[in-house]
C-alpha cells in the first residue's frame, strides 16, 4: 500500500528537524510522519552533505532528489490483516472476539499473520475503549501551545464600529506563563505578529510551537494550505523553533492552553468586565497575565512568573538580531491578461505561463512571482484595490506594443508629422491622457496608410471645424477632403452657428456626404 506524497517542503522540514538534533522518533512525531520515512531521508540527507552547512533552498532538494530517483513517497506499514477488512467487519457484527476472529481468518482464509495482528486491527476499527494518556511535563523552554478562540464583539476605533474579534493565547508549556492579545482578524499576516510579539513578550523563543488544529479558520488553512504552510515554516525558520499540530480530535494533547488558555481567559478575563474599545482590551490582557502569573497554579502548584524568571526564560531561544518582516506565500493562477489576482489588484507575470499555478511573495511593499522556485517576476505592491502592476516584457509582442506608445512618445511622433498634427495630438492628451492614448495612437497609425502630408492636411481641416475625433480625422482621408481647399471664415461660422447637433452641418467638412464620425 502506497504512502502520502511526501512534498519538497515536508522533506525540507525533516532536514531541519534533524540539523537540530532531534532524532527519527522525535521527528516523525512533530512532522506525523512515518518513523521509517524519516530514516529514509536521514539516510538520503547525510550521503549528500544536507545535515551540515547551510539549509538547502527548495530547488536543490528537488534537484537532488530527481537525481537520486527517489519516490517521494511515505512509508506505510500496512497491517497484514487489511486485506481481510470486509471479513473482519462482519465478524465484529456478529459479535466475535479478536481471537475469534483470529480462529476464522486461519482456518478459513489462509490467513498467515499472528494474533497480534488481528487483536491490533480489531481494535483499530471498534476504537471502543477511550484512549488513556498520562500528562507530560515539558523541559524548560522547550514547548509553547498556541490556540485562538472567539471572544465576542469589541469596538474597533480605526473604523468606529463594533466587530467580532478573537483571542489570541501562547502558553509556555512548563512554566505555564503565558501571553494574551485580541484581533480582529485571523489573516495569515496577523497570526505572525501575534508570534512575533508573543516572542518579544517572553525575551526569547520556545523550540517548539503546538498548535490547535481543530476550531479556527487558521488553524485548519495551516493544516491543509501549502502555501500558509509554507509561509509558518519560513517563519519557524527564521525564529529556530519546530511547528508540531496536535493530533485530531485530542485536545487533551495540547490541554496547557486549553484548560489553561483560551478557557482561562474566557472565564477569568472577559466576564464583567467592559472595554472603551480593543486597544484598552488588549493592554489590559497584558497586565492581567501578569497578574495571574503570580497566582498558584491549580495542576502545577507552582507560581508560573517565578518559574518563568528563575528557570525557563534563560533556556529559550535567544531572539534573532532583526525582527521578522511580516510576508507570506499565496498560489495564484496567472489569467489570460498575463495578470495575477491578488487583495484585488493585478500584477503581471511572463505570458509564456499563463494558466499556470505561481508562488507569489507577498512582503510589505513587494510582490515576488515563482515557477518552480524561480522568480519571474517583481512588482512593488499596489496600494489600492483594482490597480494594475504590468511590466511589458510580461505580454506578447503584439500586446507590447500599446504600452510603448505612451503619451510622450505619441507627442514625438506627432511633431515629426507636423504642426497640425502635434496640435491635434496636444489638445486630445491634455484632456485625459490615458483614455485619450488609443484614439491618438489610432490616430497616428492612419501615417502607415495615407503618408505624412495627408496625415497632416486632414489634421489642420480637424482643427479648423473643430472637430478633433479619429473618425473624423479618418472620414476626411477616405474622402481625400484633405486634398480639397478650406473653406471661408464665413463658411466656417455657418459651420458653428447652426448647431453642435444638427446633422447637415457637417457639409462644412463632407459636403453633406454621409459620414462616419465616430470616435
Amino acid at each position: 500500500m502506497a504512502g502520502r506524497r511526501i512534498r519538497v517542503l515536508d522533506i525540507r522540514e525533516i532536514i531541519r528537524c534533524l540539523r537540530m538534533k532531534e532524532n527519527n522518533r522525535k521527528t516523525a512525531r512533530t512532522l506525523r510522519m512515518n518513523r521509517r520515512t524519516v530514516s529514509k531521508y536521514r539516510e538520503w540527507a547525510n550521503r549528500h552533505g544536507l545535515l551540515q552547512g547551510e539549509l538547502p533552498d527548495l530547488e536543490t532538494i528537488e534537484k537532488l532528489l530527481a537525481d537520486s530517483g527517489m519516490t517521494g513517497t511515505e512509508d506505510k506499514q500496512t497491517s497484514k490483516a487489511a486485506p481481510y477488512h470486509d471479513t473482519i467487519e462482519e465478524l465484529l457484527a456478529a459479535n466475535c472476539s479478536a481471537q475469534v476472529i483470529f480462529e476464522r481468518l486461519s482456518d478459513n482464509y489462509g490467513f498467515d499473520g499472528g494474533y497480534d495482528s488481528v487483536k491490533r486491527y480489531v481494535r483499530k476499527i471498534k476504537q471502543k475503549t477511550p484512549e488513556a494518556f498520562i500528562r507530560i511535563e515539558v523541559a524548560p523552554g522547550e514547548e509553547a501551545q498556541v490556540d485562538f478562540g472567539s471572544a465576542g464583539w469589541m469596538f474597533d476605533p480605526v473604523e468606529g464600529r463594533l466587530r467580532r474579534c478573537w483571542c489570541f493565547v501562547m502558553v509556555l508549556s512548563h512554566s505555564r506563563h503565558m501571553f494574551v492579545k485580541f484581533v480582529f482578524d485571523q489573516k495569515i499576516a496577523t497570526w505572525l505578529k501575534l508570534h512575533r510579539e508573543a516572542f518579544e513578550f517572553f525575551g526569547g523563543v520556545p523550540r517548539k510551537i503546538v498548535l490547535d488544529n481543530l476550531k479556527t479558520a487558521i488553524a485548519q488553512a495551516l493544516l491543509y494550505d501549502t502555501a500558509l504552510q509554507r509561509t509558518y515554516s519560513d517563519f519557524g525558520q527564521h525564529y529556530g523553533f519546530l511547528i508540531s499540530p496536535c493530533r485530531v480530535a485530542t485536545p487533551h494533547h495540547k490541554g496547557k492552553v486549553e484548560s489553561g488558555g483560551v478557557k482561562f481567559v474566557k472565564r477569568n478575563f472577559l466576564p464583567g468586565r467592559k472595554f472603551i474599545d480593543i486597544d484598552e482590551a488588549n493592554e489590559k490582557a497584558l497586565f492581567w497575565c501578569m497578574e495571574k502569573g503570580l497566582r498558584i497554579h491549580g495542576t502545577t502548584k507552582w507560581n508560573p512568573i517565578e518559574v518563568f524568571e528563575k528557570v525557563e526564560k534563560d533556556l529559550l531561544l535567544p531572539l534573532p538580531g532583526e525582527p521578522y518582516r511580516i510576508c507570506w506565500w499565496k498560489e495564484c493562477k496567472l489569467h489570460p491578461d498575463c495578470h495575477i489576482v491578488l487583495e484585488g489588484s493585478y500584477y503581471s507575470a511572463p505570458y509564456t505561463l499563463i494558466g499556470r499555478k505561481l508562488w507569489v511573495h507577498i512582503a510589505e511593499d513587494t510582490v515576488r512571482i515563482f515557477h518552480d522556485h524561480q522568480q519571474v517576476g517583481m512588482h512593488l505592491r499596489a496600494t489600492r484595490k483594482g490597480e494594475r502592476k504590468t511590466i511589458k516584457e510580461h505580454l506578447p509582442p503584439e500586446k507590447q506594443a500599446y504600452f510603448m506608445c505612451t503619451p510622450t512618445w505619441c507627442r514625438e511622433q506627432a511633431k515629426q508629422i507636423g504642426e497640425s498634427t502635434y496640435q491635434l495630438i496636444e489638445q486630445l492628451l491634455a484632456e485625459k491622457p490615458l483614455d485619450k492614448l488609443r484614439t491618438v495612437q489610432g490616430i497616428l497609425r492612419l501615417e502607415n496608410k495615407y503618408g505624412k502630408q495627408r496625415l497632416e492636411s486632414a489634421c489642420k481641416r480637424a482643427l479648423f471645424y473643430d472637430d478633433v475625433k479619429y473618425g473624423t480625422v479618418s472620414n476626411i482621408l477616405k474622402q481625400q477632403k484633405d486634398k480639397e481647399p478650406l473653406q471661408t471664415e464665413t463658411g466656417r461660422a455657418r459651420y458653428f452657428t447652426n448647431g453642435k447637433f444638427a446633422r447637415y452641418t457637417i457639409g462644412g467638412l463632407f459636403n453633406d456626404q454621409s459620414v462616419d464620425t465616430t470616435t
